[in-house]
């Protein structure tokens, strides 16, 4: 161990654990998000046609849709408690899988042609109209 860190070793020994602690978790942190950001960023995972491994959040953001309007069109009215897949929602409301993959997938379509996919990013309310005055 180079001097200063042997310093700090036998004087700080919780302090430089809890640095390196940090240090690490930003390290993981910071690879997540250039994981995530690269995955995202590849038009192929863009409005991805719905099939049976992947999860309604998985849908809703290939999609830029709110999650809860992808779990409400499959029948749920709250998400599972744990990362479920299409088939095993499907399996538990006791539809064929394709079946509710299928409705998905016209909802989806009908959602995009529609242009009504709501942007997440856009305000909630919508601003008020000018009224012309009255003579």
């Amino acid at each position: 161990m180079p001097g200063p860190l042997r310093h700090l070793w036998r004087h700080h020994p919780i302090a430089l654990s809890l640095f390196a602690a940090a240090a690490l978790a930003a390290l993981v942190l910071a690879v997540r998000l250039t994981l995530f950001t690269a995955y995202w960023a590849d038009p192929e995972h863009r409005r991805q046609h719905p099939e049976p491994w992947m999860t309604p959040g998985y849908v809703a953001h290939s999609w830029h849709l709110p999650p809860d309007m992808v779990l409400r069109q499959i029948g749920l009215d709250q998400p599972p408690k744990k990362h479920r897949s299409l088939k095993d929602i499907a399996d538990d409301l006791g539809v064929p899988a394709d079946v509710l993959i299928a409705d998905l997938a016209a909802f989806l379509a009908e959602q995009s042609q529609s242009g009504q996919a709501p942007n997440t990013h856009a305000p909630t309310e919508e601003p008020p109209t000018e009224q012309a005055p009255s003579e």
